[in-house]
């Protein structure tokens, strides 16, 4: 397969980027800055993603597949206005940018592979199981993923291109992410659950993750939402319990939601307090086989030597 990846230079592309060389797939990434460092047997192409299509759309030509992962750290500073300026024009006018090359392409790709996340459907704290016919929520986070995949919606409009929609919860890696970030206070031995620990995690391993967007590229039957967790969404309590007993530390100090408040602003309800009981329904009901659905198993396999 020819694949044109956009945004393949952070965690979750990297990871997808390795898998399909190491498989032999030719891989393209779409990148602002032709000087990075897209790994070995990648071939890096500049692009601006201002919502148009420029020199590099003819890369879309005859793909066998777009994966837009494009967009600005959610997590990677606070929420001031310009700041969540830059989050949804990141996402937004890159995924315009793609649709206007699918539109415009004499072979277009069977399929478009749009990035998305649980943060859809909002903080739903005390909501039963989501899974992908359930409603957007309200606050920023699901806001802006309602208008990211808006963006995206124009490219089944515009030709024959299977759309999916991939929402991912948080996705396990030793190479960066959320999970470093949440085991550092345990190795310290200051590691606990965080605010009231009630809110659920729904996570997935990154290769599982790697592997649900290659099995959604190649099963013509998949389309629209999927979600990208693992069958068995957790509390934040019990997150940190198992990430305890797999570092092997004691799971003793609680952090105070009001300190994440004053620290984060908004971002500490929406990412870290609040959370979605988010389950794959999709992908279960059609046969997608999890390697790791136990969240224990999972982290010892990631974080032990």
């Amino acid at each position: 397969m020819r694949i044109v990846i956009a945004g393949g230079t952070g965690l979750l592309g990297r990871a997808l980027t390795t898998w399909l060389t190491s498989e032999g797939h030719e891989v393209i990434v779409l990148t602002r800055h032709a000087n990075s460092d897209v790994g070995a047997r990648v071939r890096a192409v500049a692009w601006t993603p201002d919502g148009s299509a420029g020199p590099w759309a003819r890369e879309i030509d005859g793909a066998d597949g777009v994966i837009n992962l494009a967009g600005a750290g959610i997590a990677e500073g606070r929420w001031t206005p310009s700041r969540k300026t830059r989050l949804r024009s990141s996402r937004i006018d890159s995924t315009r940018s793609l649709v206007t090359a699918v539109a415009q392409a004499s072979t277009p790709p069977p399929v478009f592979v749009q990035g998305s996340a649980v943060g859809y459907y909002g903080s739903t704290l005390d909501a039963g199981a989501i899974d992908e016919s359930s409603p957007a929520g309200s606050d920023f986070l699901a806001r802006l993923a309602v208008e990211w995949e808006s963006a995206a919606n124009a490219v089944a409009a515009a030709r024959p291109c299977r759309l999916v929609i991939v929402r991912t919860g948080v996705a396990l890696s030793r190479e960066g992410g959320a999970l470093p970030r949440l085991a550092q206070p345990f190795r310290f031995f200051v590691g606990g659950p965080i605010g009231t620990g009630r809110q659920f995690v729904p996570w997935i391993t990154i290769g599982d993750w790697v592997a649900m967007v290659v099995w959604a590229i190649q099963t013509p039957a998949i389309s629209g939402p999927i979600n990208a967790t693992a069958p068995e969404p957790v509390t934040n309590a019990q997150f940190a319990s198992a990430l305890a007993r797999v570092l092997r530390r004691p799971n003793l100090f609680p952090v105070p939601s009001f300190v994440l408040r004053i620290l984060l602003g908004e971002m500490a309800d929406a990412i870290v307090l609040g959370g979605q009981r988010v389950v794959p329904a999709l992908a279960q009901a059609h046969g997608f086989a999890f390697a790791q659905a136990d969240l224990e198993r999972a982290l010892a396999a990631i974080l032990r030597p």
